[in-house]
Formats: C-alpha cells, structure tokens, sequence
C-alpha cells in the first residue's frame, strides 16, 4: 500500500482509475469528473500532517470518490424523475476516434479504460441496481476491491457489502456481452447501410422482433419520449428520422468499447446510438442526443 511520509502524494495513475470507477459508478462522465474533483479537493485541505500520516494516498481518494458517487446517486433518482423523457447513461468515444482536434490527456474521456463494464446494456442495467449494490458490485466484481475496504465506503460490515454484490451481481448477469465484436460490428453495419438506403423491409429484418429503442433528448434535442417497442415499430421511424433530417453524415464509431453509429450534421456530432446484439439481430438501440451528454464526442 506505501509508507507514509514526505512526498506522499497521489499520482497520475491514481486520478486514471478514479475516474474510471466513478463513471461506472455514475454513468455520467461530467459527473464522475466532478466526484474525483471534489475528492482531490478534500485531500488538498487536509493538513499536512494528515496528508503523511496517509499510508496510500490513492485508497483514501477512492473511499472519498466512492462516498461521493453514493451521495450522487442518492439524489439522483430524484433528479432523473425530473429529467425530461428516458435517461441514458453519456456514451463515451474510443480516444483514438475523436471527432475534433481537442483530444488530449487531460480530458477525462482519453482516460477511460473501455471494456465489458461500460457498455451501454451493462451501465443501463446498472441503473436499476440500489446506489449500495452499485458500489459494491462496480468496487468488487468489477475493480477487484476488497470486501473490507468497500466497507469503509459504505460504512457497513463486510459481510453486508458481500451480500450486495451478490444482489447486484444477480441482475446484471444478462448484461454481459452477448455478441463477439465481429458479429455485432456487421450487424451494425448493415443497419448502417439500410437506413441510408431507407429501406425498412431490410431493417426489419435486422430487428429482433421484440427489439427495444430507447432516446435520450434531455429536453434539449428533439426525440421520443417512451421508449419505441418492436422491431415492425422501429424500422419505419428511423426511416421517417432519415426523411426529416436530410444532410446526416452516418458513421460507424465506437460505442463505450462496442460496434455503434454516430450521425454528424456539418461536421457536428449530434447523435449517438449504441446497440446490443443477440443471435444475429439487434434487441436494443440506445439514442443519445442530448447535447450536453455528447461533449466528449466533440473533441
């Protein structure tokens, strides 16, 4: 864990994984940025003395991190009851697809790690765990904590925190990734190329019949406000999408780490729409075209 002393301060490394967990924590990039800020600033207050007593300066930071994001989500149900039509979690770009010269090592999207746990179907999953089971599962299954540290998070016995990763664990096992990348990417792109084509009868047949669309608007850009069930349902308004919104520039992006669409007017990006794919066929197209959720897309 490290000695304590001078010089005992964290590192670039830490701030790297503590934006990765609070993330996956939130499901909202601008607020895992905000969570490990206010953690820094705790750690710049204490006094000096404090600071050398630290053993790990990195741990204390994420026990600070996690008690922030569990206050986060406390209130954010609240929040998100408000929030005008379905909440989406922030996709996030692959930093080496940045749709703007401003990618840098700074910016907290270029520090993402992106793999299993920050697809869109496992984030969303996420969202329907309590803000306990979250933290424990993310800590635990995901980072590898120790039950005995995700304790101190969440000021309860190890054996509780046990017991809510096993509940959160329970419902996201249907999360997990269903389709190899190669699979999912074809898929995708045969979406692609059908909805350019506005050829619905090909859509159809790319849509599990059960097939679920999901938009995130915010408020801010226009969209449906419940999700669009159905495969016969979804083909023909992304057709009647294609129809109201000449100019879109359709490309193929990666997602939050999987196979995705990203639209682009005059070299905007302006939606991002992640799938999940099951036995050849989508079953669920996440649209997120809230404009304050596609900054990192931005660049």
């Amino acid at each position: 864990m490290g000695t304590a002393g001078a010089g005992n301060e964290p590192t670039v490394g830490d701030r790297r994984q503590l934006i990765n967990v609070a993330y996956r924590l939130l499901g909202s990039l601008t607020e895992a940025e905000d969570a490990v800020q206010e953690a820094y600033a705790r750690w710049y207050a204490l006094p000096r003395g404090r600071q050398e007593e630290t053993v790990s300066p990195g741990a204390w930071l994420t026990t600070v991190t996690g008690r922030v994001c569990l206050d986060v989500l406390g209130s954010a149900r609240a929040r998100r009851e408000r929030y005008v039509g379905a909440w989406l979690p922030e996709p996030l770009p692959a930093h080496t697809e940045r749709d703007g010269p401003g990618a840098g090592l700074a910016d907290p999207a270029d520090q993402m790690v992106l793999d299993e746990s920050v697809t869109m179907a496992f984030l969303v999953v996420l969202e329907s765990l309590t803000p306990a089971e979250r933290v424990a599962f993310v800590l635990h299954d995901v980072f590898r904590y120790p039950f005995a540290e995700i304790a101190d998070i969440l000021r309860r016995t190890p054996a509780a925190c046990k017991q809510l990763a096993a509940s959160g664990r329970r419902r996201v096992r249907d999360a997990r990734t269903r389709a190899a990348p190669a699979v999912q990417a074809d898929v995708v792109r045969q979406v692609k190329a059908a909805w350019e084509r506005k050829d619905i009868a090909a859509l159809v047949d790319l849509l599990d019949p059960a097939a679920v669309m999901t938009a995130d608007g915010g408020g801010r850009a226009g969209t449906v406000l419940r999700p669009v069930e159905g495969g016969g349902r979804i083909a023909p308004y992304m057709v009647a999408i294609a129809d109201k919104a000449p100019g879109l520039e359709l490309l193929e992006r990666s997602v939050n780490g999987a196979p995705g669409l990203v639209a682009r007017r005059d070299g905007v990006v302006v939606t991002v729409a992640a799938f999940d794919v099951a036995e050849g066929r989508v079953s669920r197209i996440w649209v997120v075209r809230n404009p304050e959720k596609l900054r990192p897309w931005v660049g």
